[in-house]
């Protein structure tokens, strides 16, 4: 697969809420918080839930104590759970595929964030050995998305993911250094995976090629920072300020990721990343 095959593979990943059934209000378990205003178990519609599956605050979410609805995306997991694994069947007209429905759209979610993740490792220019392995494991999860619903919900997720981590860690540690060698000639940038950095003020550092997986930045002072080649794999960046910043080449950033953070009109992101309406609103 070529670059730009894989490029249009990671920028179609888009949810489609017209095509959903409303899986996200329904299938997954919310906790009151500052981010939700209510609880709610999982497989209960959220009562702002209407019947024609839309939000009846959809545009006044934050507003209305729902911030955490507006950082979620799914990629397009729930119309394919939807249309797809379910043909075009709702819930709500079928409530006897309603429990089993709810229970697949995470395994889908996850699958979809493992696809996301190779289609972006095989946009960069990489060996040709990550690229036949990467290719592989596209394939493998692509045919998994295609299951039926009983098999998808025997799926040992943990078992997918295992040779995922493995592969995307191979591939940001290639891309990390050749970037730092090739493209910025600097040191490779340090390795701080899981570091806690809530609160820090980190304002115009160079970060370019490090590590962040895992990494806690909530409400972190990132503005003007340069964090071109970052991993940002599982990082945490709530509140996080980007004003500023340049992630243009920022690694396996995700839309939850930038949605739930700070930024402005200065913001660089990579091409397949949106800028949130709150950033501007």
């Amino acid at each position: 697969m070529d670059n730009e095959t894989a490029k249009n593979i990671r920028e179609s990943l888009i949810a489609d809420c017209t095509q959903c059934f409303g899986l996200c209000c329904t299938a997954l378990n919310i906790v009151a918080s500052s981010d939700f205003a209510i609880n709610k178990t999982a497989g209960t519609p959220c009562p702002n839930l209407q019947r024609d599956f839309r939000c009846k605050i959809h545009n006044n979410l934050r507003e209305k104590g729902f911030k955490g609805c507006t950082v979620f995306d799914c990629l397009g997991a729930g119309q394919k759970v939807s249309q797809v694994t379910f043909n075009g069947q709702s819930w709500q007209e079928h409530p006897e595929i309603a429990e089993k429905m709810f229970r697949v759209f995470p395994v889908m979610e996850q699958l979809y964030e493992m696809i996301a993740f190779i289609a972006e490792a095989l946009t960069y220019e990489i060996s040709d050995s990550l690229q036949i392995k990467l290719n592989k494991q596209l394939e493998k999860l692509q045919i998994l998305t295609e299951r039926d619903a009983d098999s998808l919900l025997s799926l040992d997720i943990m078992e997918c993911r295992q040779p995922v981590n493995e592969l995307l860690l191979e591939t940001s540690e290639y891309i990390r250094s050749e970037l730092s060698s090739k493209v910025f000639a600097i040191k490779k940038g340090k390795n701080h995976r899981g570091v806690d950095w809530v609160g820090k003020k980190l304002t115009g550092k160079d970060l370019r090629t490090t590590d962040l997986r895992g990494a806690y930045l909530i409400a972190a002072d990132l503005r003007n920072t340069d964090l071109r080649g970052v991993d940002f794999i599982g990082a945490d960046l709530r509140d996080a300020n980007l004003n500023g910043a340049d992630l243009s080449t920022s690694m396996f950033l995700t839309q939850m990721q930038i949605n739930s953070a700070k930024g402005n009109h200065k913001t660089i992101l990579p091409s397949h990343i949106q800028p949130p309406y709150h950033w501007t609103s």
